[in-house]
C-alpha cells in the first residue's frame, strides 16, 4: 500500500537539490564563519551569500536578517525582544486568538511579565476584522503581531491593511509568515512590515534553520548572550550547511512559485472534487477563496479527529488535525474554536490536508478515495 503524505504544512520533504547542496557543504566547508583564516573565510562567504539571497526574497537588506533555529525562536525573539526593548513606551501588545502557539504562548508569558495583551477575535471566514484592530490600538500599544497565513486553515490575513493601520503609530508590526513564505509574494518594504518570521522546513529545506527579519531601526533586545554573531542579536556559531540548504530551497521556491501555486491548487481542487464525487458530507472551514493554494481544512460531520487520523494512518494517509506542535493532543482546535466558538462540532471533527512536493495527481486522487471510504464507514 502506497503511503501518501498530505501534511506539508507540518513539514515538507527536502528537495533533492537541497540535499546535494548541503552534502557538498558538509564535506567541503567546515570552518567557523567567525574565524579569520581561509577555512573561516570560506564559510563566511557561503553565509554572506545565503543571507543576500534570503533578504532579496522579501525585498529586505541583508543586514536586517537574523538566522534562528526555527519559526518558534523567531516568534519568541520578535515578541519578547520587541516588548522588552520598548516597554518604556508602553506595555500593550495586540495579537490574534488563532495564532500559532509559538506566538500565543509567548504572549501569555509576556502577560505574566506585566504586559497587557489584547487578543483580536477571528470570524467564521477565518479572518480578522481591520476595524477590531483599529479599535484595539491604544496610545501605549508597542507591538502588533498577526500571522500572515493560518497554519490550520490556510486563510490569508489582511496583512497589508493591518500594517498600514499601524504605520503611523508607535507600535511595531510583526507577522509570522511561515506558511506564506515561498507561495505568496512578500515585500516587507511595500507592506510596511517591521518584523517577519520565516522557516526553512516548510519550503523543502532543512529543519532547524529559519530567519527573523528586523527592519533597520527597530529596537529589539537580544534574548541570548555570548559572542557577537548576527550583529550581537543572536549569538552562537552559525549552522552553515543548514543555511546553505535554506538558500537553495529559497532559490527553487522563488523560481517555481507560480508553478507550485498552480500545481498545489490543482491538487486541492482535485481532492475536494473527489470527495464530492463520492457524495461525502463535508464542509470547508473558512473562506476558501482567501486560502493559500496548499492547505484545506475540512469538517466531516458525525466523526471525530482521533478516529479519523487513526484510520487515515492505518490506510497510509498522513494528515493532521492542525498544528504539528500539538500532534497527539485530542483537544479541540484553538483555531476553529476561535472561528466558530467553543464546543462547535467542527472543532473536533476537522482535518487539515496540505499538499506539496510529495504529491501527484494520482496519489491525491487515491488519498481522496481512501478518505471517502473511511468517512462513509465511520458515519454509517
Amino acid at each position: 500500500m502506497e503511503q501518501i503524505y498530505l501534511d506539508h504544512a507540518a513539514t515538507s520533504p527536502m528537495h533533492e537539490d537541497v540535499i546535494a547542496t548541503m552534502h557538498a557543504t558538509f564535506t567541503e566547508v567546515f570552518g567557523n564563519p567567525s574565524s579569520v583564516h581561509s577555512f573561516g573565510r570560506k564559510a563566511r562567504q557561503q553565509l554572506d551569500e545565503a543571507r543576500r539571497v534570503l533578504a532579496k526574497s522579501i525585498h529586505a537588506n541583508e543586514k536586517e536578517l537574523v538566522f534562528t533555529s526555527g519559526g518558534t525562536e523567531g516568534d519568541n525573539m520578535a515578541l519578547i525582544g520587541t516588548a522588552l526593548a520598548n516597554e518604556q513606551k508602553g506595555k500593550h501588545i495586540i495579537t490574534v486568538s488563532q495564532e500559532h502557539h509559538a506566538t500565543l504562548h509567548t504572549a501569555e508569558t509576556l502577560e505574566k511579565m506585566g504586559f497587557d495583551v489584547t487578543y483580536l477575535p477571528i470570524y467564521e471566514d477565518g479572518k480578522i476584522a481591520i476595524e477590531d484592530l483599529r479599535n484595539a490600538l491604544r496610545e501605549d500599544t508597542i507591538l502588533v503581531s498577526i500571522m500572515f497565513v493560518n497554519n490550520e486553515t490556510g486563510i490569508i490575513q489582511p496583512i497589508e491593511e493591518a500594517a498600514a493601520l499601524v504605520k503611523d503609530h508607535q507600535a511595531y508590526f510583526h507577522t509570522d509568515a511561515v506558511q506564506a513564505y515561498g507561495l505568496l509574494d512578500i515585500d516587507v518594504r511595500e507592506m510596511g512590515i517591521d518584523l517577519l518570521t520565516v522557516s526553512s522546513h516548510k519550503i523543502n529545506g532543512p529543519k532547524g534553520i529559519a530567519f527573523l527579519y528586523i527592519k533597520e531601526g527597530t529596537p529589539l533586545q537580544a534574548l541570548q548572550f555570548g559572542g557577537e554573531q548576527e550583529r550581537k542579536r543572536r549569538p552562537g556559531t552559525e549552522n552553515v550547511p543548514a543555511i546553505v540548504g535554506f538558500k537553495r530551497a529559497v532559490e527553487i521556491a522563488m523560481e517555481k512559485r507560480q508553478e507550485r501555486n498552480e500545481l498545489y491548487k490543482s491538487y486541492k481542487d482535485l481532492f475536494v472534487q473527489t470527495l464530492k464525487n463520492n457524495e461525502i458530507n463535508f464542509a470547508i472551514n473558512g473562506d476558501s477563496d482567501s486560502a493559500i493554494a496548499s492547505i484545506v481544512n475540512i469538517s466531516f460531520p458525525g466523526t471525530n479527529v482521533e478516529t479519523l487520523l487513526t484510520n487515515f494512518d492505518l490506510s497510509g494517509i498522513a494528515a493532521s488535525s492542525g498544528s504539528a506542535c500539538t500532534a497527539g493532543s485530542v483537544e479541540p482546535s484553538h483555531v476553529l474554536s476561535a472561528m466558530f466558538g467553543e464546543g462547535h462540532p467542527c472543532t473536533t471533527n476537522s482535518i487539515r490536508f496540505s499538499f506539496g512536493l510529495a504529491n501527484t495527481k494520482e496519489n491525491v486522487t487515491e488519498a481522496a478515495e481512501r478518505v471517502s471510504k473511511i468517512v462513509k464507514r465511520l458515519v454509517s
